[in-house]
């Protein structure tokens, strides 16, 4: 049974609003003058709110930046496409989906990856929350090479397939492709989607 969405009222669609202008006018000035340069205060005049706003609602940019970082999960899908794949019984449409939910991933994440590659360089404490998530993002890889082991290669360990997995889903192989080389995204998960088949499944 579909789970029905509580109807928002006026002031929490008015404070959902103000939220997304704050997130996506924080976006376009880390990426125009970089996470360091920017101000709360920049921000604010930005976004057309009050910097105490922005403050009341976020605290300070490492706020603003996860928030930025979960508005990309929620628009690439990510999280379901992956238990799409996970989930998925034919071994071949696995990896299909996984290169589908690795496209939408960084299809929609190029600005996030350099944003946080931004700022991490210049403060410890998203530098920390960038590792936590490649962290996860290996956790979750190994949960789908461990979910398909019986269909895999026999003559490699489940790390040296975790770690071909990992390799070949990384965004700077999207950003080679795709930004640099001019592929289109739909060309990069037809090759992604081959390439991960012949490496991975057994024959």
């Amino acid at each position: 049974m579909e789970k029905v969405k509580p109807t928002l009222t006026h002031r929490q669609r008015q404070a959902q609003a103000t939220r997304t202008l704050i997130i996506d006018a924080a976006r376009k000035l880390f990426l125009q003058q970089g996470y360091v340069a920017t101000t709360i205060d920049a921000i604010g005049t930005e976004a057309g709110v009050a910097v105490s706003t922005v403050y009341a609602i976020f605290r300070n940019k490492r706020g603003i930046l996860g928030a930025i970082r979960e508005a990309w999960h929620q628009t690439s899908g990510q999280r379901e496409l992956f238990q799409d794949a996970m989930e998925a019984s034919d071994p071949c449409q696995r990896l299909a989906l996984m290169a589908h939910a690795t496209r939408r991933q960084w299809e929609t994440g190029a600005e996030m990856t350099a944003i946080y590659q931004a700022a991490a360089s210049a403060d410890p404490e998203a530098a920390d929350e960038l590792a936590t998530a490649l962290r996860g993002r290996r956790t979750g890889l190994k949960r789908f090479i461990d979910a398909c082991a019986p269909d895999l290669r026999q003559d490699m360990s489940a790390e040296q397939l975790l770690a071909i997995l990992f390799a070949l889903t990384l965004p700077q192989l999207y950003e080679e492709l795709v930004q640099t080389s001019g592929w289109s995204p739909h060309a990069y998960e037809e090759w992604l989607t081959e390439t991960l088949q012949r490496q991975l499944l057994a024959p």
